[in-house]
């Protein structure tokens, strides 16, 4: 478990409230919510989010808000800078990545291209 000295990614208030909801209504103990990014979609990279029942040992943990986040090492550079929101309105309700290192975004909102974070960007995260 590795625990930086920056922050890899952060939450609004809206997004911890949330996350805390789901996590105390979850059928068993979570640690945490892991987040990550995949391969898919129509613009290439789709976020990742799942219940975490452990933290790996080379989860990235950031904790926010009262909220523990697991970042994938693999999606590390990809989310660099990112934060985490909840948004509700009358025909939706669900998490929203403002992520910094996004180039596009295909429209239905289901996938983004996503460059990996600088050094530059790094360098000035610590």
């Amino acid at each position: 478990m590795r625990n930086s000295r920056f922050k890899a990614m952060g939450l609004t208030d809206a997004a911890a409230q949330r996350v805390q909801e789901v996590i105390a209504a979850a059928d068993r103990p979570i640690v945490g919510l892991r987040v990550g990014v995949r391969n898919g979609g129509c613009a290439g990279m789709s976020y990742t989010m799942e219940f975490a029942d452990s933290v790996a040992a080379n989860d990235e943990v950031v904790e926010d808000k009262g909220v523990k986040l697991l970042v994938d090492p693999k999606a590390l550079l990809f989310l660099l800078g990112t934060q985490m929101d909840f948004r509700a309105d009358k025909l939706s309700a669900g998490f929203v990545f403002l992520n910094p290192n996004e180039t596009s975004a295909c429209g239905c909102g289901e996938s983004v291209a996503i460059t990996p974070a600088s050094p530059e960007a790094i360098a000035a995260s610590e």
